[in-house]
């Protein structure tokens, strides 16, 4: 089956202003993304308040990352060149990367601030992350870019408005599927057993899940960052190092630790 892909990117003009799918469904990812930590913080029995400024310091280091990533992993070139559209994230350029370097640095000085131990949230905070990264795919995907590699058959997606008339792979839409799977799983291990599982649990099986699944991605994806000749995207070289991480932890800290609610000081 071939979808013809023709879809603007801009949903509504208002005069001046246009405002886009990109725009809209980032902040509809955002906005889904504090509801959930808010919902779980009170579930928890956690401070409110806590949510409320680690949500404030997440936002930003994710916006400044992902676009600190975009630009100086995948198009510095493009961005010093034309240093006004640096800004313009409603044009799309996020890097997933990048976001994770943000967040992962906004946290740590939002913990250092707040005297508050890294372990102590990070699994709240992190139940939402897939949320609002299936979102920004899918605006990707009305923007037309982030395309895969042509399918070679009478099957996948034509972006017409990139001028072309063969079907690629929706590498977008399979991202915000594989983000959508991981939520799902996510949230159905922490509704059974949260209070069970040792502190961080989730952040390391996020990020397994998600970079792994990442790697594989790649390979559909139409992106030549680094030489054609090297056998790996800039995106799979950049996953690399969270999974490896993600399986230090699980072999060698993991079985060592007890249950959350034994933990309770984290």
């Amino acid at each position: 089956m071939i979808f013809i892909h023709n879809l603007s990117p801009v949903m509504i003009n208002l005069g001046s202003l246009s405002i886009r799918w990109y725009g809209l469904l980032f902040s509809a990812g955002v906005t889904l993304n504090y509801l959930l930590v808010r919902w779980i913080f009170k579930r928890e029995k956690y401070p409110v308040s806590d949510a409320e400024t680690g949500i404030t310091y997440l936002f930003f280091g994710l916006i400044i990352g992902a676009r600190l990533g975009e630009i100086l992993f995948y198009e510095p070139g493009y961005y010093f060149s034309n240093p006004s559209e640096m800004i313009k994230i409603w044009n799309g350029g996020l890097s997933s990367h990048g976001a994770t370097i943000g967040v992962f640095v906004a946290y740590l000085i939002w913990c250092k601030t707040h005297k508050i131990r890294f372990a102590k949230y990070a699994d709240a905070f992190v139940l939402g992350f897939p949320v609002t990264a299936a979102c920004v795919r899918i605006g990707n995907f009305f923007n037309s870019e982030i395309v895969g590699v042509p399918t070679g058959g009478n099957w996948g997606v034509v972006f017409k408005r990139l001028g072309e008339d063969f079907p690629r792979h929706p590498a977008q839409l399979y991202e915000a599927a594989l983000n959508a799977a991981i939520f799902i799983m996510l949230y159905l291990i922490y509704k059974k057993y949260y209070q069970k599982l040792p502190p961080l649990f989730f952040l390391f099986l996020y990020m397994i899940l998600y970079f792994t699944g990442r790697f594989i991605i790649e390979f559909r994806k139409d992106l030549h960052v680094l030489p054609e000749s090297f056998p790996l995207s800039m995106g799979q070289v950049l996953s690399i190092l969270p999974v490896l991480i993600a399986i230090v932890y699980f072999v060698f800290i993991f079985p060592k630790q007890g249950p959350r609610q034994v933990n309770k000081n984290l």
